[in-house]
């Protein structure tokens, strides 16, 4: 095939790391006392030039921009569970995007460097991934009610996000109401591409028996950030079979950094966004447990297979 990998270079595209290789931001007991600092400088060793927020950072931007500046690292995105389908959360879902999109005004202070931050959003009202009970058969479906409140209320977060010059992405998630493929198509047929771009996770998506490459290729043109991150099939299986939660999977090893599991189509994946002139982040994820995968390893582990494929 015609490669087009050429067309992604450092001057557009911008390598980051997502902190759960440190620890989890989601269950908080997977955690082996890395501190936010030692997290950091590993991130920059490792070659990442941007990360996500992680729980253990300062929520002090004044704190917290020098201490990313010392280290030639910026924020790539901070993460907000939305909760539209449950009425009496849209306030409360609504403030938080604004509170987030405060914290990158004075996180950025008004610089020109392109490598801004994106919003990222998933949809958590009914999520089963928080729970422990099996992750594949309890993700819920959503009524046409609860759907247009996603899409309303996701519009209304778009705007709010398109006002400051952010990009509002939306990360279908295993666990959540946007996890299959027909919920993840319908999520953008219904939304005004304006307002509501994808994040394709190609593990979270690959793990959910969802195509990352179709994704790749169909939604080329609204996918604004990347999380890049590897599956063991084995363990999928594992989850299916012995009906574990999300949490027992990550546990088991579910998630790896891309390059180190069974996902073969990373070249392409990437090729087809580049074809699209992407141009944004691309972050190193693999939510596994830090006393059982040395973080900076495989945060290393994770660059060098994107310098092969990348050439930088």
């Amino acid at each position: 095939m015609v490669t087009h990998l050429h067309r992604l270079t450092p001057a557009k595209v911008w390598l980051g790391v997502i902190p759960t290789l440190w620890w989890n931001d989601d269950f908080i007991n997977i955690d082996i006392g890395i501190p936010y600092e030692q997290a950091l400088s590993e991130m920059a060793l490792a070659g990442y030039v941007g990360c996500g927020v992680g729980h253990k950072y300062p929520t002090d931007p004044k704190i917290l921009r020098p201490v990313l500046e010392l280290r030639g690292l910026r924020i790539s995105e901070p993460w907000v569970s939305t909760y539209f389908t449950i009425n009496a959360m849209k306030r409360h879902t609504l403030d938080n995007v604004d509170a987030q999109l405060d914290f990158l005004e004075a996180m950025e202070g008004g610089s020109d460097d392109p490598r801004r931050a994106d919003l990222v959003v998933a949809e958590f009202g009914g999520a089963v991934n928080p729970l422990p009970v099996a992750l594949f058969p309890n993700c819920p479906d959503f009524s046409e009610d609860q759907w247009k409140q996603l899409i309303e209320g996701l519009h209304e977060a778009g705007e709010k996000a398109m006002a400051r010059n952010r990009r509002l992405c939306y990360h279908p998630h295993l666990g959540t109401g946007v996890m299959k493929t027909e919920a993840i198509h319908r999520l953008m047929d219904e939304t005004d591409p304006r307002l509501v771009n994808m994040l394709l996770d190609t593990a979270h998506q690959a793990a959910a028996g969802v195509d990352p490459l179709a994704l790749a290729r169909k939604y080329a043109h609204r996918i604004k950030h990347v999380h890049l991150k590897d599956i063991r099939a084995g363990v999928v299986r594992e989850i299916h079979t012995g009906g574990l939660s999300f949490q027992q999977g990550i546990e088991a090893g579910i998630f790896t950094v891309p390059g180190d599991g069974s996902i073969q189509t990373f070249p392409e994946i990437l090729d087809a966004l580049a074809e699209a002139d992407f141009a944004g982040w691309i972050c190193v994820e693999a939510e596994q447990d830090p006393a059982k995968a040395n973080p900076l390893q495989y945060a290393k582990m994770g660059r060098e297979y994107l310098r092969k494929l990348l050439g930088w």
